[in-house]
């Protein structure tokens, strides 16, 4: 008799909690910004309603989708070839804060980046899958894989969006380590790549600006450290149980953009030690249950895509919690189902419904 599919009660639960922080806390650190810009208070908590819809609803989508078909190369090199084309066609859209992440399609705000993530990680998984015997034959196995990267990396820092294109290679080597590369060509690989990320962090007067207030926030309180002084303010004053919700005070234009990048910081000024970790918890849990699916895979395809996928979304957490907490330069990564934005809210929710896919095939047994 076949054994009835089931996903991982754990982790959708655990998804659907930060999706349900996300409304709440999303309109709590947006009204007044909303009001004062658009008149309307509940203007960025109507947005991200609906993406969370329409992410919700991709997600119940992705969980009935067998995860074996993505392993076409129909399918595969199709999602490589949309993402390339998107990342060409936002370098010619008009400039955003001085950058070009996004387009407008149909009144609708597109990041081809995080389309670009997923199509890299269902291509790396299924390069893997197929040459992980002979992964240590850099030419054979790896040779494609770098090839591909370095082409949507570099799309990605001509954006630019220099913390989403670092994303992206760190979840690939994660996954080429877990297929078994040796540590010489690990270690050779970084190597290489210091002097590269080295070369792209000073040619921008912004990100050596970045990195200088990182070591030393308070030399310019009002200007470059401005912005992770007023995130670690609200922290701090969150205490054990919060203000209570909507009664912070950063975001009410201390704290630039609290709905965003920063949107830890209001939920650990309102909701405190309590609600802060609630929320590491959440991510910790997916972190966990991620990895268990992965390990219990059926197949290599879904363990790599598996593994790929949970690296995205707790690695976006580790280094949007690090920079709310200044553990970390400031970095335009938004919190996994928490932080308003329509692009990557919706990825990460496709990316989930893969995720529980996957762990409905998992074997009883690691």
């Amino acid at each position: 008799m076949a054994r009835k599919l089931k996903s991982d009660k754990l982790l959708f639960l655990a998804t659907l909690l930060l999706v349900g922080a996300s409304v709440v806390m999303v309109y709590s650190a947006s009204a007044v910004l909303a009001m004062e810009r658009y008149e309307q208070p509940y203007f960025f908590l109507f947005k991200q309603v609906t993406w969370a819809i329409a992410g919700v609803f991709g997600l119940a989508v992705m969980m009935r989708l067998d995860y074996r078909i993505y392993r076409q190369p129909t399918v595969i090199w199709t999602a490589i070839l949309v993402a390339v084309v998107l990342l060409i066609a936002v370098l010619f859209s008009p400039p955003i804060n001085g950058t070009r992440r996004w387009f407008s399609l149909g009144g609708i705000g597109v990041q081809p980046s995080e389309l670009a993530k997923l199509a890299v990680i269902l291509f790396c998984a299924a390069i893997l899958e197929r040459r992980m015997d002979r992964i240590n034959e850099i030419g054979y196995a790896i040779t494609p894989i770098a090839i591909v990267v370095t082409v949507v990396c570099g799309l990605i820092l001509l954006e630019p969006d220099f913390g989403t294109a670092l994303a992206v290679g760190l979840i690939v080597g994660v996954m080429v380590f877990a297929a078994g590369l040796t540590y010489r060509y690990l270690l050779g690989g970084a190597l290489v790549m210091l002097p590269v990320l080295y070369t792209v962090v000073i040619s921008a007067d912004y990100r050596r600006r970045r990195l200088l207030t990182f070591m030393n926030p308070w030399e310019d309180p009002l200007g470059d450290g401005f912005q992770v002084i007023q995130s670690l303010i609200a922290v701090g004053t969150g205490g054990v149980t919060g203000r209570g919700l909507m009664g912070g005070v950063q975001k009410l234009f201390f704290l630039p953009e609290p709905h965003t990048d920063f949107i830890y910081a209001v939920i650990a000024e309102e909701t405190g030690l309590l609600g802060a970790t609630a929320v590491l918890l959440c991510f910790c849990v997916i972190a966990w249950r991620g990895l268990r699916v992965s390990l219990r895979a059926p197949d290599r395809f879904g363990a790599f895509m598996a593994l790929g996928l949970t690296t995205m979304l707790t690695l976006q957490a580790f280094v949007n919690i690090s920079v709310v907490l200044g553990l970390l330069p400031t970095k335009g990564i938004p919190l996994p189902f928490v932080s308003a934005g329509g692009s990557s809210l919706l990825s990460s929710l496709v990316g989930m419904g893969i995720l529980l896919n996957v762990s409905q095939h998992a074997s009883a047994e690691a």
